[in-house]
């Protein structure tokens, strides 16, 4: 049988495979197998429509008219929204729309202001 590292955080010897990376059951951290041992994450990069790499706290502006689920409401195109919040998922973006409301949007639709 094969010995696992130890978890990079925590330093639990209870660690197990899963998939490509090894997983502590007390702390929850995650890690690559393949010479990751230091426990470095992945990190998603979200852009614009342009390709522009997107932050929290960015302003961006809507390139389409999208329209509000469950509701008559449409997102205008030309629409800036100031201080967004990336999060993980389909919609890529947390924010609040004047008039609207708190929304979720796909980064595909907006542009970096």
């Amino acid at each position: 049988m094969s010995q696992l590292p130890p978890c990079p955080q925590c330093n639990s010897e209870y660690t197990y495979e899963d998939g490509d990376r090894y997983v502590c059951p007390e702390c929850a951290h995650e890690w690559l197998i393949n010479g990751s041992a230091e426990g470095v994450d992945e990190v998603r990069v979200i852009k614009d429509s342009n390709g522009n790499v997107l932050q929290d706290g960015d302003t961006i502006t809507v390139i389409k008219d999208l329209k509000v689920k469950g509701s008559s409401l449409v997102v205008k195109v030309g629409t800036k929204v100031k201080n967004i919040r990336l999060v993980d998922g389909d919609h890529d973006i947390d924010c609040k729309i004047d008039g609207i409301g708190a929304m979720k949007l796909k980064s595909e639709f907006v542009k970096k202001a």
